[in-house]
């Protein structure tokens, strides 16, 4: 955002630390979406072993962050993992979690990855879908997934200290190098994209700011795919708690945000709150975007706007338009 960039780099990590916070609540099932009503969410039944579990692991958690102990995050979750199965196989009607194979011992610990869709392309959505569609939904993915990425690396970035005096990512370049090419990989695997997520801030939180915490990770992350039944093992519940805590320590610099500066501040509160509102970074920063801009021209500072804002503007707008764009297509 064209504005000063203690603003930009505070409005993206806050942002991005109420969306974490929002995917922990909701992920436990303390927030829900309703079936019927006027509300989209709600609070979810306080009742079960799984929500027990979220809300000791969020109090354990808490507690442990408190005290300034290492590695409280991953004490809570594991933790709050080896007493949902205790506490699973003592009770047995308390079942109740969502994903298969949660807090239940595995049957083994080993078990060879699929890879069966690797490779597996379809060059013919193009000739389904049309040309102007086909560029459409090309465009739509590209820059959700390029501003997802910017958000990210701006938001954890902040949080690790890695940002300059500009609130710019020294070397972002190579981010976004590696970023494009996990893509196309997570393409030709099939499976989801391959991009920065905002989970990275629980580990910078940790302490984790070096290349060798990423390629540690990465490792990891690949021995992971045979260990896949030992990974099941972890409710959600045992992790939510690790979420909103990030996303409490993300949004904490919010007061270095001039709030009686409207021309700035608005947009700021607009990105904030429309990027866990739509589960989306990219629906967030468009949002901030294009508000900044329309407030700008319409106080006749139209000028003190870069060129480049106009132009990632007036993509986004397109990027709202989609929908109706491919409606009217269709």
């Amino acid at each position: 955002m064209d504005i000063t960039p203690a603003v930009r780099q505070v409005t993206v990590s806050v942002g991005i630390g109420l969306f974490i916070a929002f995917i922990g609540f909701f992920t436990a099932g303390f927030v829900v979406k309703p079936a019927t009503g006027p509300l989209p969410v709600a609070l979810g039944p306080l009742e079960g072993l799984p929500i027990a579990m979220f809300l000791v692991g969020f109090v354990l958690t808490a507690w442990l962050m408190a005290r300034r102990v290492r590695g409280a995050l991953l004490l809570g979750i594991v933790a709050t993992t080896v007493l949902a199965i205790a506490l699973n196989g003592l009770v047995a009607g308390w079942k109740g979690f969502a994903t298969p194979g949660a807090a239940q011992l595995p049957a083994a610990v080993v078990q060879a990855p699929d890879f069966s869709t690797f490779g597996r392309l379809d060059f013919g959505v193009i000739a389904r879908l049309g040309a102007v569609a086909t560029v459409l939904v090309t465009f739509s993915i590209m820059l959700s997934d390029f501003f997802d990425t910017m958000g990210t690396i701006i938001g954890v970035g902040s949080k690790g200290g890695f940002l300059d005096s500009s609130g710019r990512l020294p070397r972002a370049n190579r981010v976004l190098l590696v970023d494009s090419l996990a893509a196309v990989a997570g393409g030709v695997a099939n499976s989801s994209s391959n991009t920065t997520y905002i989970e990275s801030a629980a580990g910078v939180t940790e302490g984790g700011r070096t290349g060798l915490v990423a390629v540690v990770t990465g490792l990891l992350f690949l021995a992971a795919m045979w260990f896949s039944p030992l990974a099941s093992v972890i409710p959600a519940q045992a992790t939510a708690p690790t979420l909103i805590i990030v996303g409490f320590y993300m949004m904490s610099v919010a007061r270095e945000i001039a709030w009686d500066d409207y021309e700035d501040a608005i947009p700021v509160f607009v990105t904030m709150l429309v990027m866990p509102f739509t589960w989306s970074i990219t629906n967030g920063i468009g949002s901030g975007f294009v508000a900044y801009v329309a407030i700008k021209l319409l106080n006749g500072r139209g000028r003190q706007v870069h060129w480049m804002l106009y132009l990632a503007t007036a993509a986004f707008v397109v990027y709202f338009l989609l929908p109706l764009l491919e409606r009217r297509l269709a």
